[in-house]
């Protein structure tokens, strides 16, 4: 897949993680005073350790600056919450304390309090300063050697712990964060609430953040120092506020102890309860003071009030039904989802006026809308499929689809300020806002609203009436789910409302109660409630909106309704009497609320208080509900929904009775409450003595956590990768088992291989016979390189008839046999018949041969040439022998068995005593006198003593050269050898071998040697038990230099003449073995997600798991790693007795060195031979398929994958009960659709519905797994066709090239376009808001793309990256198709045949697909362009200071300084960040001006123009230098051991 916009194959990432970051060359020693490293392993600790310290620095030092910097530029939308309120200039609220702000800042120094102000009279800037002053005091204490403590700043909800966060980030100068209950923080454990209770001075979170800490027993009271709380009127029922002071600061056995407490409020109580009696009861909960500024006068001087008024307006008329409405309801009333929509739009038509009774119809059943019911329906039919036929469901579900059309077709037109439009409260209203933005204004004005709908239609209506100036908006509550209507919002974009109106793009709100309090919303001029308030606190806060100057505050009230007349004068009653219980507050006031129990003792049975001693972690009541539930979805699987305990209730006479149902694989089955007065109290008594059971049986931890926390699989963070330097020495086979096994006994029958080269060698040969007790393999043709350059073939023919071998052919045989090695080779064996490997033998000529003569080999041996040999060990010169028999003789040096010749002729222009003609091939020898001195090799000592016949002839002959390797290319000087000679016969032995035998022998060490491999490689198939030829047996098990697997690199020790290597199969064998893997796990564990498959099938098919397995079956020995040898091709067996090595007694050992790695890849290189050996290219036969199956069952060695046939994936796959389920309409229809799409039809419409489910859509909507499992198979077949098309079209490409080309087509960014321009993005469903945005911005993006591109089939590389969901649900329908068509593979070769395969008929297009990544580009740079071999991309995950998850930072080190950086949310796009920096900070200068900016000597110390250096195509560097330090680039090689001797 494509390294810039592709999930790489997650299984390679993970295996090759540790294999991406080599660094190879040293470096001097660093200023920072760690020892220069001397071995690789030594150098990269020491630049992990360098990194790792460059990423504490640079988050403790500039870290912040920069990101704070970069969200400057930054646009608000794409933005964290955290990032949008840090974006925004800090606040410094303390500038110039007021008055009353120091008096009562003074009073909390003093004692406990809670500060009630008006909203904006700077509350908060108290609790800065008491922060300010409680942490001055910490830090002394914590000098004097005390245990530390820590503040909280307790706040009501979400958005206020990031708005109190920025406040107190800004003004403090201490370590803050902030955490809320969306960090998931009820999961967390006591030792990462310990790292941040160490880290941290202050806290902002929510209530009960804290209160699950205290429960938890994660922290103590007497570990906090102070205690605020934000709007600290919650502070009552079962509120955390309520619940911290209850159960954990009032029970604090030493008081001392407790920390002090500081509330703020606009007013003590927010109910129609008696201010007085709220008033204590708050003071007596918090243990604090109520106390506000003495002189009222200050505060009023100090924050702006508004002026009041009340606008009347006329009576609303009754609620009745416009003609859209009559419509509906005609056709649609009976319809239950719409019911609760009939009633809204009836109240609208009173409350609003028609055109909005209609409007709500347009965002009530919009298509996101219409989604949603049509969910909902489906949900409720699954629940209780028992309530109503399938016919009905989809009846209904079509009528919500009619009812969406009418809607969605209905002209609403434009709103008009008109009673037939609008009713006499909006008229009125409109009246008042109008006025204040007919002309340009910086006015800011809040409208107050009841409900949610309504502020969304008031926006409406102003959107059209408002007119130029008046920019509209809506602020209502985040997170919550709105039943009717799109119209509930994220906190994100709850933060980006505010941040728009206070920057002025939006200058009116239409905000429910959620605008009242807390938030820091800027003071405006204009306050309107056109929902009147409900309580005099939201009077008060609301009226605290309005402190502009000369703002204005205006009650809507309608005219004649007492109900609204009375509200108004109750808020302002109950305000002044709140403000006269303040004021007449005595300044030595003591308070009772340490006598006050408030009803929660331990003697009220309904309260009782579990503590775990060893902790003190305190269950309760109302504690014990989400101890609970946290308990039972601990237990629950990952794909499946959690479970929650049900509650059962009885009645007994005036009490309830709750039972507690816990799921069935909870270890205890529930529990029973004890009788209580209500319901809810019966349900946390159920769930408390739920969880004592629990702690008793201890699956409560002394936490109160579960003990059973979510099985990661154990192999997900394990080391599966190999290092492919790491290497070892290995027995290497120098020779195949058949030798072995038949040798001990004389054979009575033959088997015949006749060896030929039809094409001829250098001189006339007649073939060679090679005899053997068993039949050998077929064997495939293969050349030879001949010594002028030429090529030859070798053809091998085993003949399968066995004949009958006498005791006298046997004996001609062997005598034959050992004078080829005799003569040829100067070697003598010891004759032991029972001994011999194999025999040779001269073939008559087989030109005539027919293949029935083939019958009889016995008569295709030439018997006349081997008697003659046996009878004749050679001949010897004399002056009586005719010079005719001389010519064409082969002619061996008795004293040199190197020098060998082959006569031509006797010549008669030349003597014996004659010199040396110049175009002879130059002697050994200084000094030769004449061609008779040239002759003899004797030692001068020797020769003196020698005499010899002055007389004798000259022949002209033509010397054998020494080269052996046949199969190897002959090298320029090789086939630039003089061989013509002048020699005399007299000192030479004249061989009884003809010329014709001894031309195809000097051959034979090298045919034997490559059919010696054959067979070799063929012994270590069996050892997987698969059957395949010789050819890719012999290519998989073939390792021709140290970095095969480095396709582009230099090869380092290259062994010539070995063939094809491993790697294309190895990269065949790879796919395969995924592709099968998957499919097996996918049927075996029908429980497991998308990530329990990834690290399944990672341990199945890493290196480490197939290393394993290869040392087990002991394949590292059958691994061809050298060409051939002078001195290994001799058969075993036979004792020598005379020639070079026959003082070596003992057998030797081969040995050769492989890396781990190497061993893992010829195990995936069999595999894709086992592919290879049988598979058709666009025929699909499953049969074909089973000897890749055995093979991967064989190297795997997992109970995951024991399939031994295509069938056997088959049986494993148990039909899940939803494929099967009774399909809706709605499903079917899809079916229909996709068919239409791509010609196949589904049989389970189900299993199709679920290929287009995305994750966030609900499960319980149509009880469907989302498309995950189903897409991690189909990424796997699609793979498996993308790589087969690409290895049969261009079989001389390496892997290399393959992965490159190979990453266009499975990339993301291509499997999104295909995914729209088959229509797929149409059917995915799903439940979140942002995708139906992006999904339909790049559809109409890659459309208009193709439309531009004319025909050009790469257009899809011109846009910006798809939705992931895109690409994703493409491979989700293959999944789906494979498993839908029973397994068939056929199917998805016809996908991708149909959908893919026209884009890529022209493969050069994509030559640079790859190369355009920026990490590509910067290695090229530096390896290449700049020649240094000592960096390093490394990352590292950060704790980011601006807010949201944690951040990656990637850097590149380069000679072990850190020179760029980049962060981002993962690793892979922060090293692509960091490259893009790096790769501007580099691009231009010049190689000496590199060396002299970063310090690199790379070039002075390696040989430039020899150094080859390899791409980066999976995102990582590495460098792998030709001079790596101390030899890490080992150079493999074969050593010879004697047993017992090293030579």
């Amino acid at each position: 897949m494509a390294v810039d916009d592709v999930d790489y194959d997650e299984d390679q990432e993970l295996v090759r993680a540790r294999e991406g970051e080599l660094g190879d060359d040293q470096s001097d020693e660093e200023d920072n005073g760690l020892e220069a490293a001397h071995t690789t392993k030594e150098k990269k600790r020491e630049q992990n350790t360098i990194f790792k310290s460059w990423v504490t620095k640079k988050v403790d030092a500039s870290f912040t600056k920069e990101i704070n910097d970069a969200m400057k530029t930054t646009d608000d939308e794409v933005l964290s919450i955290r990032g949008l309120l840090a974006k925004q200039e800090g606040t410094n609220i303390i500038k110039d304390p007021r008055e009353y702000q120091m008096e009562l800042f003074e009073r909390a120094k003093q004692e406990n309090i809670i500060a009630v102000l008006d909203t904006g009279s700077g509350k908060t800037l108290i609790a800065v300063l008491l922060l300010r002053h409680i942490l001055d005091q910490e830090l002394e204490n914590r000098a004097a050697g005390k245990a530390p403590r820590i503040a909280f700043f307790l706040v009501d909800s979400v958005t206020l712990v990031f708005q109190q966060f920025n406040v107190l980030e800004t003004n403090l100068d201490h370590k803050v964060d902030r955490f809320c209950g969306a960090m998931k923080t009820d999961l967390w454990s006591k030792q990462v609430w310990d790292k941040h209770f160490a880290t941290n001075m202050v806290l902002v979170c929510t209530a009960e953040v804290l209160a699950q800490c205290l429960m938890h027993s994660f922290i103590k009271m007497e570990q906090i120092n102070l205690l605020i709380f934000d709007e600290a009127h919650h502070a009552k029922k079962n509120h955390a506020y309520a619940r911290i002071m209850r159960d954990y600061y009032i029970t604090q056995p030493d008081p001392t102890k407790s920390p002090k407490i500081f509330g703020m409020t606009a007013s003590p109580v927010d109910s129609k309860e008696s201010v007085e009696w709220a008033a204590m009861d708050l003071e007596d909960l918090l243990k604090c003071k109520i106390a506000t500024t003495a002189d009222l006068s200050l505060l009023q001087k100090s924050v702006s009030r508004p002026t009041e008024e009340i606008c009347l307006y006329p009576s609303i008329p009754p609620p009745f039904e416009t003609q859209l409405y009559q419509r509906l309801h005609r056709d649609f009333g009976d319809v239950p989802a719409f019911g609760k929509m009939f009633t809204d739009a009836k109240m609208a038509s009173s409350h609003l006026g028609r055109w909005c009774s209609d409007m709500f119809w347009s965002f009530a059943l919009t298509d996101e809308e219409e989604r949603k019911l049509e969910g909902r329906q489906q949900k409720a039919y699954h629940a209780d499929k028992n309530s109503q036929s399938m016919k009905v469901f989809d009846a209904q579900i079509e009528r919500l689809r009619e009812a969406a059309k009418i809607v969605q077709e209905h002209d609403f037109g434009s709103p008009k300020l008109s009673p037939d439009d609008l009713s006499p409260k909006v008229l009125s209203f409109a009246s008042w806002l109008l006025l204040y933005f007919e002309r340009p204004t910086d006015a800011r004005c809040i409208v107050f609203v009841e409900r949610r709908q309504t502020a969304r239609l008031l926006q409406l209506i102003f959107q059209h009436l408002g007119g130029p100036h008046l920019r509209p908006g809506v602020l209502v509550g985040a997170g919550s789910t709105s039943i009717i209507g799109n119209i509930d919002v994220s906190f994100h974009q709850q933060v980006m409302t505010m941040i728009k109106f206070r920057k002025g793009e939006l200058n009116c709100l239409f905000s429910t109660s959620i605008g009242e309090e807390g938030l820091d919303i800027p003071d405006c001029n204009l306050v309107i409630r056109f929902d009147l308030y409900k309580t005099m606190i939201q009077y008060v806060q609301s009226r605290g909106r309005a402190r502009h100057r000369n703002s204005k505050y205006i009650h809507m009230v309608e005219t004649g309704n007492y109900h609204h007349q009375n509200l108004c004068r109750e808020v302002r009653h109950a305000e002044a009497i709140m403000r006269q219980f303040c004021e007449a507050l005595p300044e030595d006031r003591l308070l009772h609320g340490n006598d006050f129990d408030n009803g929660f003792t331990s003697s009220n049975s309904t309260n009782l208080v579990h503590t775990v001693n060893s902790t003190g972690a305190k269950l309760t009541h109302g504690t014990s509900m989400s101890v609970l539930s946290h308990f039972v979805s601990s237990l629950s699987r990952s794909n499946e929904p959690p479970e929650q305990p049900q509650f059962i209730m009885t009645r007994q006479a005036d009490k309830y009775v709750c039972e507690v149902k816990l799921p069935e694989n909870c270890p205890i089955p529930g529990a029973l409450g004890i009788p209580c007065r209500k319901k809810a109290l019966a349900k946390q008594s159920a769930a408390f003595e739920a969880c004592v059971l629990l702690r008793k049986g201890k699956y409560l931890d002394e936490n109160l956590l579960p003990i059973y926390v979510k099985q990661l699989p154990a192999m997900r963070n394990a080391l599966l990768a190999l290092n492919s330097k790491k290497s070892n020495m290995y027995n290497m086979r120098l020779k195949p088992s058949i030798w072995e096994t038949t040798r001990g006994s004389v054979p009575t029958q033959l088997f015949l291989t006749i060896i030929d080269l039809p094409m001829g060698l250098d001189r006339p040969h007649q073939p060679l016979g090679l005899l053997t007790r068993e039949c050998l393999p077929e064997f495939p043709e293969f050349p030879l390189h001949l010594n002028d350059g030429k090529v030859s073939i070798v053809k091998v023919i085993p003949l399968k008839f066995s004949f009958h071998s006498t005791q006298e052919l046997l004996e001609h045989l062997t005598s034959f046999t050992l004078r080829i090695y005799k003569d040829l080779f100067n070697k003598t064996f010891e004759n032991e018949q029972a001994n011999m490997s194999y025999w040779l033998a001269p073939i008559v000529s087989a030109d005539n041969a027919f293949p029935e003569i083939y019958q009889y080999p016995e008569n295709l041996i030439d018997k006349t040439t081997l008697k003659v040999v046996f009878e004749n060990d050679e001949y010897t010169w004399s002056p009586e022998m005719d010079n005719s028999f001389l010519a064409n003789r082969f002619l061996v040096d008795r004293w040199d068995g190197g020098r060998r010749f082959f006569s031509v002729k006797v010549t008669n222009k030349l003597t014996a005593l004659d010199a040396v003609p110049p175009d002879t091939v130059k002697s050994k020898r200084k000094n030769v006198r004449n061609i008779l001195d040239y002759t003899i090799s004797l030692w001068s000592k020797s020769r003196q003593r020698a005499t010899w016949n002055e007389n004798q002839p000259v022949i002209e002959a033509s010397q054998v050269l020494h080269r052996r390797n046949m199969l190897a290319e002959p090298e320029n000087r090789e086939v630039a050898l003089k061989t013509k000679c002048y020699v005399c016969p007299q000192p030479l032995k004249i061989s009884a071998l003809p010329p014709t035998v001894a031309t195809i022998g000097l051959v034979f060490p090298a045919i034997i040697y490559r059919l010696d491999s054959y067979m070799t490689a063929l012994d270590a198939t069996k050892l997987v038990n698969i059957r395949i030829g010789a050819a890719l047996a012999l290519e998989a098990m073939t390792k021709d230099s140290d970095n095969s697997e480095e396709h582009s690199e230099e090869k380092v020790n290259f062994q010539r003449g070995m063939g094809s290597n491993y790697e294309r199969l190895e990269f065949m064998g790879d796919c395969f073995l995924k592709m099968g893997t998957t499919i097996a796990l996918f049927g075996l564990h029908p429980e497991s997600d998308e990530f329990d498959f990834h690290v399944h099938r990672m341990v199945l098919i890493c290196n480490a798991n197939l290393f394993k397995t290869a040392k087990k079956l002991k394949i590292q020995e059958y691994i061809r790693s050298q060409a051939f040898s002078r001195r290994t091709w001799y058969p075993e067996g036979l004792k020598l007795i005379e020639g070079k090595g026959a003082k070596n007694a003992s057998d030797q050992v081969m040995k050769h060195s492989l890396g781990d790695k190497t061993v893992a890849d010829v195990c995936e290189a069999l595999i894709g031979a086992a592919f290879m050996e049988y598979n058709i290219p666009g025929v699909w036969n499953p049969e074909l398929w089973e000897n890749a199956i055995k093979a991967v069952t064989a190297l795997v060695d997992d109970d995951n994958h024991r399939m031994q046939k295509w069938e056997d994936y088959v049986a494993a796959y148990v039909i899940p009960a939803y494929q099967t389920d009774q399909s809706t309409a709605s499903q079917r229809d899809l079916a229909e659709k996709v068919a239409k799409e791509h010609p196949y039809k589904f049989n389970y419409p189900r299993l199709l519905r679920s290929a287009f489910l995305h994750p966030s859509y609900p499960y319980t909507w149509e009880k469907l797994p989302s498309y995950q499992r189903l897409e991690f198979l189909g990424d796997a077949l699609l793979d498996m066709t993308c790589i087969t098309h690409l290895f049969y079209r261009f079989p001389g490409k390496d892997p290399q090239w393959l992965t490159e080309h190979k990453m266009a087509m499975v990339s993301n960014k291509f499997l999104g376009a295909v995914c729209v321009k088959i229509g797929f993005h149409r059917h995915l469903r799903f439940n979140h808001a942002q995708i139906e945005c992006q999904v339909r911005e790049y559809a109409i993006e890659i459309q208009e793309a193709e439309r531009e591109s004319k025909g050009a089939r790469d257009y899809w590389t011109t846009v910006k990256a798809p939705p992931k969901c895109l690409p994703d649900i493409v491979e989700s329908y293959v999944g789906a198709l494979f498993i839908d068509s029973n397994f068939n593979y056929g199917e998805v070769q016809r996908f991708f045949d149909t959908h893919i395969a026209w884009f890529f008929e022209d493969m050069s297009i994509y030559d640079t697909f790859a190369n355009n990544h920026p990490t590509t580009q910067l290695h090229h740079l530096l390896a290449i362009d700049m020649g240094c071999t000592d960096y390093r991309l490394l990352s590292d995950e950060i704790a980011i200071l601006t807010g949201g998850p944690p951040k990656v930072i990637a850097g590149l080190m380069i000679h072990n300084k850190v020179v760029a950086e980049g962060v981002a949310s993962s690793g892979k796009n922060a090293k692509v960040k960091a490259s893009l920096n790096a790769l501007e900070l580099i691009q231009g200068l010049a190689p000496f001006e590199f060396r002299a900016k970063f310090g690199c000597g790379c070039r002075q110390n390696a040989n430039v123009e020899d150094e080859k250096w390899p791409s980066a195509t999976n995102g990582d560097l590495k460098t792998n230098g030709v001079n790596g330090a101390n030899g890490e680039t080992a150079i493999a090689g074969v050593m010879i051991e004697q047993m017992g001797t090293a030579v």
